[in-house]
């Protein structure tokens, strides 16, 4: 069974990873696995309250097969989390990684973006990164951008950032084109 693990933060922007999650677990059978910084619960944005199964630190890449993480305030506010370490664990198993929103910039400031093409919500908000050398494989554009196991995008593309999340997964067929279509529908 697929695993994915949606990586949490307190004042997390519930509506990115909500697509995917339901997507996955519902229609093509996925096991969504939360977890936070320090397994305890945090609220999203929008106030809803997510009790995750495990902590960052306890998510084992041997077993799950893609790490998503979603953004959110606790960046702007600069009480995030850093992400390197388990960026570093899930690449180093050639587990698929996606940021989207706030997260496309942190996944710049660990330095995995330097060498694949990617997008965010600016190219200026992944240069505030000091470890971010990545410009000229930035990509302005409005869908998510997939390159070398690694998917970004704005936090205005959570549908296209689910489509390439289950497509690296070998999980975008028919039901899953169908069932997405439906949210991209006025993107027509």
């Amino acid at each position: 069974m697929t695993r994915i693990a949606i990586a949490l933060a307190q004042d997390f922007a519930d509506w990115e990873p909500a697509l995917l999650a339901a997507a996955a677990r519902s229609y093509l059978g996925v096991e969504i696995v939360h977890a936070t910084p320090d397994g305890r619960p945090v609220t999203s944005m929008g106030g809803l309250n997510v009790t995750p199964e495990t902590s960052y630190d306890a998510l084992d890449p041997d077993n799950i097969d893609a790490l998503v993480i979603p953004g959110g305030l606790s960046w702007e506010k600069g009480t995030a989390a850093d992400l390197g370490g388990l960026v570093q664990r899930f690449r180093e198993k050639d587990r698929l990684v996606a940021g989207i929103c706030a997260a496309a910039s942190a996944l710049a400031g660990t330095g995995i973006l330097n060498h694949v093409a990617h997008t965010g919500n600016s190219l200026a908000s992944h240069k505030a990164y000091p470890a971010y050398r990545g410009d000229g494989l930035y990509r302005d554009q409005p869908k998510a951008v997939s390159d070398g196991g690694i998917i970004t995008a704005a936090g205005s593309a959570p549908v296209s950032f689910a489509v390439e999340i289950l497509k690296n997964l070998g999980l975008f067929g028919p039901e899953a084109e169908a069932e997405l279509g439906i949210f991209a529908a006025e993107h027509r």
